[in-house]
């Protein structure tokens, strides 16, 4: 795991940069969660956000632990969140925090180092495409989440289309308010068209990369990874 030494965040805290590799595991196990989620009667394109987010959260800690030799990982509940320690109330509330047992023995850093937002979206809905930006995307380029952190993960139900057509949705709507620079790119982090990246200036401190898992409702099993695909 990358940790920069002697390398602070504005807000005091010690800044959380993520290897390659553990978010890679990250990437993955949201999607083996999802994996097993999705077999819930309760998770589909029709049902709540939260209660979605509740089934895809108890799948990840399944997954997690199944992983746990290669990267020990705590999968928290959502919580109030302040987004430095100088709020004195909460200011948001995190979907899905991580916390990785390595950065918290190496900094005892209790807040999480690693957030996972969860938004609804569908590339035919320009209400929704709007809402994963800016209640998601930007709530990570403004700072309010990940403050301290150079990585964040956001989670797309995609309640309609597949996988490309949200994505093509959120650069639809990026590009309509000239923020060409902000808009989504396939992952380098798993080869799979459920996987997108982009990366985002803040007004302080370095950019943040946010890494993109868009899942769909119906499963197919696919050589060596499992993705998420839509049924035409």
């Amino acid at each position: 795991m990358k940790l920069p030494v002697n390398v602070s965040a504005a807000s005091g805290r010690p800044f959380i940069a993520l290897a390659h590799e553990v978010a890679t595991s990250i990437m993955r196990i949201v999607q083996e969660g999802w994996e097993r989620a999705v077999k819930s009667s309760n998770v589909h394109a029709d049902g709540g956000e939260v209660e979605i987010t509740e089934q895809l959260r108890d799948g990840m800690r399944a997954a997690a632990n199944a992983r746990a030799l290669e990267l020990r990982l705590v999968v928290l509940p959502g919580t109030e969140s302040r987004s430095r320690p100088d709020v004195s109330t909460p200011d948001g509330r995190t979907d899905i925090p991580l916390l990785l047992i390595e950065i918290f023995l190496r900094h005892g850093e209790h807040d999480p180092h690693a957030i996972i937002e969860c938004k609804r979206v569908a590339g035919s809905r320009a209400d929704l495409c709007r809402e994963y930006v800016v209640e998601g995307i930007d709530r990570f380029r403004y700072g309010k989440y990940s403050g301290n952190h150079s990585t964040g993960f956001m989670v797309g139900y995609v309640v309609d289309g597949d996988a490309n057509s949200a994505a093509t949705g959120i650069n639809r709507y990026l590009k309509g308010k000239s923020r060409d620079a902000d808009c989504l790119y396939p992952s380098n982090l798993v080869a799979t068209s459920w996987a997108w990246s982009s990366i985002h200036t803040r007004n302080s401190g370095p950019s943040i990369k946010l890494h993109h898992a868009f899942l769909v409702f119906t499963l197919v099993r696919r050589p060596g990874l499992v993705a998420a695909t839509q049924k035409q």
